[in-house]
């Protein structure tokens, strides 16, 4: 699956903060209160899982399952009263039906001992059809291929200083993310400048990301690649008998709208402007907006696309090509006329405001709204609310819904609804028109004196969450997160 699409359940799943634990130090011969009085701790973990029916990798329909883990941990060390580093690492580990379909066959065909990295090397059901051997392959069943786990490390170090006043704060960062097919480089940094006794808060971001790609193409076109028109007497289709849509064995498939891509990298600019606002004891309000343009193979190499104007033909049993888009097809798979393809270039402008009033001791409100809009035709509007409703000092349950809409980008169409005379062309549903809802509750728990300690370690906060997301393609998934914060404090007297 491709990079981005790895991260629907870190999008969507609530950023979880805590608050420090302030002293005051010596510095020189006066006291000046330290931005972060000691080093704090946090651990976070979601578990993300989702199903559909509109897989990319196939090409717009089949199986959506996936499964994703992601341990974090984040450490901020205060270096001195004014500076403090913070390093963010973690993993995300997937287990993706949709992406085991790199390679949908269940055995390797004659080219199990070459060098294509998805050859599945079950041979454990070879059966014959005269005399070629058939793989069998569906876009609703997982194959085993070496695409169907993955897991990406990410890391961050970012150092911020104040000022004395500790109205003026700049900071830098750095960043690193690698999985299996992709790798990423990103730095940046930022000023934020508070005024009018802190009631007024302006900060200015910028952040690059220079990312590359290890170009894994579907199997079928991976052998075309190799082996050119001859591919079929060589590699995995030698002895392997194609099919054409009445299920007679042909010769005949040859993908020739197919080309390996010339650059492998992805390079990301962004700039972000946020002005947030005190308007009286209850209120308070925050603006920002983006700038983000992109660069280079924007496109997923292994999504496969189908053209409405090629003729079908398919590896498998050919009693599954009547069933061949519905889940009764566990037998046949049809071979890709080409991989999405879209322009190399994109600018984003995403803008939006939060809105947040305190009721009373009880209840808070607090609203989001993003309108998102780019140069590819895509248009999207989001709108969240939370009620943390408060239970004493320690306790807050945290209700939240949030309503998502947009339209599809220029170049989306679903399975076979592409012409091979367009110059771009993708089936990813995640650039599909859709709207999607998703509500979920939190718990939080406050030790606001960390009584609960293990030696100097204290205990300060803890949160869960659950999330129910759906939206109108049929997608469905369930986020589970928590996250729990710790202190070093001072040794007791």
């Amino acid at each position: 699956m491709s990079f981005a699409k790895r991260y629907l359940a870190i999008l969507i799943v609530t950023c979880l903060s805590f608050s420090g634990f302030s002293i005051y130090a010596q510095q020189d011969t006066a006291y000046k209160k330290k931005v972060l009085e000691a080093a704090e701790i946090k651990l976070l973990m979601s578990y993300y899982e989702q199903d559909g029916d509109n897989a990319a990798v196939t090409g717009g329909i089949g199986t959506e399952e996936l499964q994703d883990y992601t341990p974090t941990m984040v450490i901020s060390i205060p270096l001195t009263a004014d500076d403090v580093l913070t390093v963010d690492a973690g993993l995300s580990a997937y287990t993706s039906a949709s992406s085991s379909n790199v390679n949908p066959f269940n055995m390797s065909g004659a080219s199990g001992d070459d060098d294509d990295d998805d050859d599945d090397d079950d041979d454990d059901d070879d059966k014959k059809d005269g005399a070629a051997v058939v793989p069998t392959g569906s876009p609703w069943v997982a194959s085993s291929g070496a695409s169907k786990e993955d897991v990406l490390g990410t890391v961050t170090v970012d150092y911020a200083h104040h000022s004395d006043d500790r109205n003026f704060i700049w900071n830098a960062n750095a960043a690193f993310a690698k999985e299996y097919d992709y790798m990423s480089f990103g730095f940046g940094g930022g000023i934020t400048k508070l005024f009018n006794e802190r009631n007024t808060e302006v900060g200015l971001k910028a952040q690059v990301y220079l990312d590359q790609w290890e170009r894994i193409y579907p199997t079928e076109l991976h052998e075309y690649l190799k082996y050119g028109d001859n591919f079929q007497n060589n590699g995995y289709f030698q002895d392997v008998n194609v099919r054409d849509e009445s299920g007679a064995i042909s010769t005949l498939y040859n993908p020739t709208d197919f080309r390996a891509h010339d650059n492998n990298n992805r390079n990301s600019y962004s700039a972000s402007l946020f002005f947030s606002q005190i308007l009286t004891k209850r209120m308070q309000i925050a603006v920002f907006g983006d700038i983000v343009y992109q660069h280079g193979l924007l496109s997923t190499p292994f999504h496969r696309v189908y053209f409405a104007d090629k003729k079908n033909y398919y590896i498998g049993k050919p009693y599954g090509i009547p069933d061949y888009e519905t889940r009764d097809n566990d037998v046949v798979f049809q071979l890709a006329d080409d991989i999405e393809r879209l322009p190399s270039s994109r600018w984003k402008y995403p803008v939006g405001m939060r809105f947040n009033y305190y009721i009373s001791e009880v209840f808070k409100l607090r609203t989001y709204y993003r309108y998102y809009a780019d140069n590819w035709g895509l248009n999207g509007h989001t709108v969240q609310i939370e009620v943390p409703v408060g239970l004493g000092l320690s306790y807050a349950i945290i209700p939240m819904y949030r309503y998502y809409n947009q339209n599809a980008v220029d170049y989306f169409d679903g399975f076979e609804e592409h012409l091979s005379s367009q110059e771009y062309y993708t089936s990813d549903y995640d650039l599909s028109g859709f709207h999607s809802h998703m509500i979920g509750l939190g718990f939080r728990y406050k030790d606001i004196f960390s009584k609960f300690r293990v030696w100097r370690v204290g205990f300060k906060q803890i949160d869960l969450r659950y999330n129910y997301y759906s939206r109108s393609t049929g997608l469905d998934a369930h986020i589970i997160s928590m996250g729990a914060g710790f202190a070093m404090l001072p040794k007791k007297k």
